[in-house]
């Protein structure tokens, strides 16, 4: 009986503390008291962005904006007006931003570009009224349109590198819907109409209410202002924090049927083949159903992945791969489900293993998916299937790649007000031999917690991970056990303004190599601690300063030997109100090497201990202003020598729609057994004559590849999810000792694309 109430005790302390409880989920959300009622629309609107209709005037706006900054609660320097309409196709929001329409900035015009530059005004939807899903959008005054699928994981931090503040959670934005924006000015400042077709959301049809929040940026002050979720704990992109839209009823997606053929067709060109010039061209179809108002279901035939984006080009000095992102649309629609414990960076599935190795698209044949949600169940599954594949590598030989077949599965069920316990499994087989069998075969199972709280204490975010994952054995000639084939972690972040922190710890066996995952290295236990402090003095000029402590100690699995020890200080960091900043850095870490490996051409590191210590400087200038900078420079040591590294992006943009910018990373390194010099340099220019057309034209160029790069690209939106791009791709070899030294250049492939694709609904 001692037993059973002090236990009784414990649970209600810990209820307490975090102020949780077994409720729904949507029950768990409390009510705003405010809410937005959407009113019926009973005559059609002209979508031009002026607000003249009588319809609009028959809603009745919200206004009760809060600031967040600079001055968390205070009243906006501005007013700002919105009403929402619906019909049974459609959610229609008009928005009126007083300001002085001179001081008004919108230089970017290109679909989803950052608008760290402009004044912007953000709205989520929260369909499901979860507290954790939903949808981002975003616009300017030049009529620019950005959309994203919000991400419900864990995993986050205090805002900036080193955790000072909070970031308020975050958006994938590679996700593209179909809706619309038109925005007009005004002598009071500007104004926007926006549709948002339900065809593009997924939601619950029994549910008459759904989150909603709005967020308005004035650029020039440096101001953000918020409807709910104001304090700096919170934020827009927190749907439990946001408020509530009512009066929705009767919505329609048509027959939810939808289909996207696409078709491409080019010329290429690689002087050292036998058939110089080839001339692409191909087919696909994507066919969209929504099995339910919330669960979409998805086939694609000859799946279309035509390169309309160029990756990053980088310097990599280290010994472990680097990681790109997503772009591909097919991967990007309803992702978020599968994101998978991201703070303790497990990654049993990462898309990019799907169709692409070595840089190599792999010609896919057909894809299924069903994402979406059933109940209080998120769900997520892959099929998909490639063909074989020859080409040549960079020594000129063949190199064939079996057709393989492709199974991920995702499932994540909803607890308390934010929190998540999931599972995942993947499978990757390539086709059977002579003999039948398969010569790849792999698996891998996961679980995932994500824990999240708004209450710790009555008023703190708390975030806590715990996963375990498992492959199957992926060296059959080795005897492995459960432990040397599975990771497991553990992970407690403490999220918020002033004091941030986290503590975690992850554990991956010397056989975790999940074959549709990605892992750097394996064969490790590591703990890590963190701690950031944020204060904001009250100074004129000085938003706030940063101050933190990043301590690591990883040792080896198998060897028991300490393999990484590393201290990480924020020595200072500051913010201004100008929207400038800078931050100061320093390391000091053990590392022991247990392998050789070729840090560059012929320039070998060698086996053994090492202590190194450096510090970094990065410097920012506002967007706002017609030049931007940002820029680092490190100097510290490197394995056995040492290492200068600067460089920095600056960015000209002398009218709206028009930017240049020049991107350069500069690496001397000084070693006892040699010296090299890895540099990158980049080049890009965009012309966005209306939100509609795009043009941008992109060279690369690093000395450790010596290939230059030439990206260019045109987009027309002819209405939104109906695009053709064109596509000009140039790749040289330099074979000098530099660009600068000889700027010989060879042709080694030149291409060209024209690629449409058009949605139809019903």
């Amino acid at each position: 009986m001692k037993r059973t109430a002090h236990a009784r005790v414990l649970i209600l302390l810990v209820s307490h503390l975090c102020g949780f409880s077994l409720a729904h989920p949507s029950a768990a959300q409390e009510s705003p008291g405010v809410t937005l009622e959407a009113l019926p629309l009973e005559v059609d609107l002209v979508l031009d962005g002026r607000i003249l209709e009588e319809s609009w005037f028959s809603a009745v706006p919200i206004t009760d904006f809060t600031q967040q900054e600079p001055v968390e609660g205070g009243v906006p320097s501005e007013e700002t007006e919105i009403r929402v309409l619906f019909d049974e196709d459609n959610l229609y929001i008009g928005v009126i931003i007083y300001d002085d329409p001179e001081e008004v900035l919108a230089y970017q015009r290109e679909r989803d570009a950052s608008l760290g530059t402009d004044d912007r005004f953000m709205w989520i939807l929260d369909t499901f009224l979860d507290g954790r899903t939903g949808y981002f959008f975003e616009i300017n005054a030049a009529g620019l349109m950005g959309d994203g699928i919000l991400r419900s994981s864990g995993g986050g931090g205090g805002g900036g590198r080193f955790g000072g503040g909070f970031s308020g959670g975050g958006a994938n934005k590679a996700w593209d819907g179909i809706w619309e924006a038109r925005t007009a000015m005004r002598p009071d400042g500007w104004s926007a109409e926006i549709r948002i077709p339900f065809r593009t959301l997924n939601f619950d049809p029994n549910n008459d209410t759904w989150g909603i929040n709005f967020q308005r940026t004035i650029r020039r002050r440096n101001e953000e202002i918020l409807w709910r979720g104001w304090k700096r704990t919170e934020g827009l992109r927190r749907p439990i924090f946001a408020g509530r839209m009512t009066g929705l009823q009767n919505l329609s997606q048509g027959l939810g049927l939808e289909a996207v053929p696409s078709t491409i067709v080019g010329w290429r060109t690689i002087p050292a083949n036998a058939e110089p010039t080839t001339v692409p061209r191909d087919l696909s179809l994507d066919v969209n159903y929504s099995v339910t108002s919330s669960l979409r279901a998805s086939v694609s035939v000859n799946t279309d992945f035509a390169e309309v984006e160029s990756d990053q080009r980088r310097v990599n000095l280290t010994r472990f791969p680097i990681r790109f992102p997503e772009r591909r649309n097919f991967f990007l629609e309803g992702s978020n489900v599968f994101s998978f414990a991201p703070g303790l960076a497990m990654s049993p599935f990462y898309s990019r293993n799907i169709g692409l190795r070595s840089g190599q698209q792999i010609p896919i044949n057909y894809g299924g998916r069903v994402t979406g949600q059933v109940g209080q169940y998120e769900v997520g599954f892959y099929q998909l299937g490639t063909s074989d594949h020859t080409y040549l590598d960079g020594a000129g030989a063949d190199k064939f790649i079996p057709s393989e077949q492709f199974t991920v599965g995702r499932i994540k069920r909803q607890i308390f007000e934010q929190s998540t316990i999931g599972a995942i499994y993947t499978r990757r087989a390539q086709s059977p031999d002579a003999l039948g069998e398969s010569p790849l075969n792999a698996y891998t199972a996961g679980a995932d917690l994500l824990f999240r709280t708004r209450n710790l204490a009555g008023r703190y975010n708390m975030d806590v991970e715990a996963t375990v994952v498992w492959n199957s054995n992926p060296d059959p000639a080795k005897d492995l056990e459960f432990k040397d084939l599975a990771g497991h972690g553990l992970k407690f972040t403490f999220p918020n303004d002033t004091w941030s922190g986290s503590v975690g710890y992850r554990e991956l066996g010397s056989g975790y190599r999940p074959a549709l995952g990605f892992i750097p290295r394996n064969d490790f236990r590591a703990f890590n601690q963190q701690i950031g402090w944020s204060p904001r003095p009250n100074i004129d000029w000085l938003r706030r300063l940063r101050f933190s402590a990043q301590f690591r100690h990883q040792k080896g699995v198998s060897t028991g030997i300490t393999d990484e020890r590393k201290w990480e200080f924020g020595l200072l960091g500051l913010d201004l109100e100008s929207g400038d900043g800078f931050d100061i850095n320093a390391t000091r870490k053990f590392e022991y090497l247990d392998r050789a490996f070729f840090v560059s051409e012929g320039v070998k590191v060698m086996p053994g201990e090492y202590t190194t210590l450096g510090y970094r400087l990065t410097v920012r200038t506002t967007g706002r202003r017609p030049v931007s900078v940002y820029g680092n420079a490190s100097l510290g040591d490197f394995w056995n020598g040492e290492r200068l590294n600067f460089g920095g992006r600056v960015t000209f943009r002398p009218n709206p729609g028009v930017s240049i910018s020049t991107n350069i990373q500069h690496n001397r390194v000084t070693l006892p057994q040699g010296d090299f010099v890895a540099d990158v340099y980049e080049v890009e220019g965009q012309w966005n004559p209306t939100p509609w057309v795009s043009a941008m034209s992109q060279v690369q160029f690093d000395d450790v590849s010596k290939l230059v790069g030439l990206f260019a690209r045109v987009r027309w939106i002819v209405k939104p999810g109906n695009d053709i791009y064109f596509v000009y791709t140039h790749n040289w070899q330099n074979l000098g000792v530099g660009i600068l030294d000889n700027p010989d250049l060879i042709t080694l492939s030149r291409g060209g694309a024209i690629k449409a694709n058009y949605t139809y609904r019903f």
